[in-house]
Parts: structure tokens; sequence; C-alpha cells
């Protein structure tokens, strides 16, 4: 996307509702809060997160989720 494509969406956005401008501002400043962020994934932790989203049935399954199960067996 060039320069003037950003300049052409952003000019866009100032004539949205106040509330939809506010969404807009927050997802950009959560965009520029990551970039600054010491905590990257590296090329390996992306991968590994894709894989896992992509698998339905994980052979292991996080704490959180183990606890909410057996607590859901118990009630």
């Amino acid at each position: 996307m060039t320069k003037d494509q950003v300049k052409a969406v952003l000019d866009r956005v100032l004539t949205w509702p106040s509330k939809r401008q506010e969404d807009a501002a927050r997802v950009l400043a959560e965009m520029e809060q990551q970039d600054v962020s010491p905590y990257q994934l590296t090329d390996e932790q992306v991968a590994e997160v894709k894989n896992r989203l992509a698998d339905p049935s994980p052979k292991f399954l996080p704490l959180e989720e183990v606890r909410a199960r057996f607590a859901l067996r118990r009630a």
C-alpha cells in the first residue's frame, strides 16, 4: 500500500461516526504499541502458533483448559 493510499483511508476515517473513529484509533495505537514491545515471537514461535491453530485436536491442552474441562465434569 502506498502512502497516498494510506492517507486516503485515514482521510475517510475522519468522516466516520465518532465511535468508529475511536475504534480505529484504538486499533492503530495497539499496533503501534506492539512495534515497541520487548516481547516478539521468533519465526519458530510464529510457525508453532500457526501449527497449533491449524490442529483442531491437539494432543496436549493448556492447563487452564484441562481444569475447565474437569470442572464441567464435576458439576
